[in-house]
């Protein structure tokens, strides 16, 4: 299997993602729901100083994200982290990252439909349980396998509609709010750090809010110029959300003096700032941050499918394009079936841990790709880093760090469902080997 930018090969699918569409990809896959809840959390854990919290982490994950941004200046089709590590170091690993992307994006799904249902359950209560649930649930996904089986390009402006959206409440409280601000606290050396905090539990929480852009790296082969735009979008996505972040929690701990304690902290500033109707349009908020993040998981997470189809390692039904649209229909249609599916069942809290370690062992494996990939590319275009391996060093290192915070229990979990990608690998090898 091949990548590469001087080898690239054209797929059935149409290269309609321009760098703003990646971006949008990349942004909706960092910001879900997280965000209305964590400012709480990250201000009982590092207080006054905990915006600076979101400026600490996103350098701290900058190097990964730097590293992703040259893998993929050198790869022009279908896969993305997939697609990198098959690349270095042959299918079965290939196969197991795709594995191992897949079911923590399908997992997620499904607790952010079940989220989702729930808010929506806020504004109208019929819903929020039994057969009119399952019924919204089903409609739900029903529309976004709609959405995205019409085109790249229908996807991406309801996609770009969300993301307006849900920017908005964010972007009222910022203004409102900014004004409460102490210009003191914007310069964290005098603000010193509070007694009590816990800093390295407030960056162990805070940098999990970065994570996610991966997903915007899946779908290279619907990019118009893949080599040029991933990293742009990456970057650019990287920039603006951390911004963000920080500028809400700065209006956060400046507005709520009890902020440490508020069950749900965006709701009470927008109620604080702007009465009841600020209250309502952040639930809304956080209704549409969940959609999008929901529809930039069904475009991207479907493509792993196709590519393993692609590349022989499941039924080629999964690899059929849509005659007029040119989308993989049945890899969208089959995963939007299981997401229904499994959001019956509930939130799946206790898969939150598993689809953490699956994912930073999904970043190791690729930064430790890189020096193949450079090997392979030899003199073909792509993005060149300073320092030589420095900064995948100091990703690895990062990721290494957060690893040490996993419970043996999630180590465990993880190990058999990598053991089970690889019976199915097998048995996927056997059968195409079968005469």
């Amino acid at each position: 299997m091949t990548g590469l930018a001087p080898t690239r090969t054209e797929e059935p699918l149409l290269r309609e993602l321009s760098v703003v569409g990646l971006g949008l990809l990349v942004v909706n896959g960092m910001i879900g729901a997280g965000i209305f809840g964590l400012p709480a959390e990250a201000a009982r854990l590092a207080g006054d100083i905990s915006p600076w919290i979101f400026i600490l982490c996103a350098l701290l994950i900058l190097p990964v994200v730097l590293s992703f941004a040259q893998l993929a200046s050198h790869f022009g089709n279908t896969g993305g982290p997939m697609l990198y590590a098959a690349t270095a170091f042959g299918p079965l690993v290939g196969f197991q990252a795709g594995w191992a992307y897949y079911v923590a994006r399908l997992t997620a799904f499904s607790a952010n439909l079940s989220l989702l249902v729930a808010t929506l359950g806020h504004f109208w209560p019929a819903v929020g349980s039994g057969q009119p649930r399952a019924i919204l649930l089903f409609a739900v996904c029903a529309g976004f396998v709609a959405i995205n089986v019409a085109g790249a390009k229908d996807a991406m402006r309801w996609l770009g509609l969300l993301t307006i959206l849900k920017f908005l409440p964010l972007l009222l409280v910022v203004a409102f709010g900014i004004g409460h601000v102490d210009p003191a606290a914007l310069a964290p050396v005098t603000s010193g750090i509070p007694a009590g905090s816990d800093l390295g539990a407030a960056i162990l929480l805070v940098i999990y809010a970065y994570v996610g852009f991966e997903s915007g790296l899946v779908p290279a082969g619907e990019a118009r110029r893949p080599e040029r735009d991933m990293p742009r979008a990456l970057l650019g996505a990287l920039v603006t959300v951390s911004l963000l972040y920080a500028a809400v929690q700065f209006v956060c701990v400046a507005v709520l003096a009890d902020l440490a304690e508020a069950d749900r902290p965006l709701v009470s500033v927008g109620e604080a700032l702007l009465g009841g109707p600020g209250a309502l349009l952040v639930m809304a908020g956080i209704a549409i941050s969940v959609g999008g993040n929901l529809l930039g998981s069904m475009f991207s997470t479907p493509r792993v499918t196709y590519r393993l189809a692609l590349d022989g390692q499941l039924p080629a039904w999964f690899g059929a394009v849509h005659a007029r649209h040119r989308t993989p229909i049945w890899s969208i249609a089959f995963y939007g079936a299981l997401g229904f599916l499994l959001a019956l069942k509930g939130s799946f809290a206790w898969l939150a841990a598993l689809s953490v370690v699956t994912r930073i062992l999904l970043y190791l494996c690729c930064l430790a790709a890189i020096p193949r990939v450079r090997r392979q590319a030899g003199a073909a275009p792509g993005l060149a880093l300073p320092g030589g391996y420095t900064i995948p060093i100091l990703g690895a290192l990062v990721c290494g760090g957060l690893l040490t915070q996993v419970s043996i229990e999630a180590w465990l979990v993880t190990a058999a469902f990598l053991g089970a990608g690889s019976v199915l690998y097998l048995i996927a090898r056997g059968t195409r080997s079968t005469p």
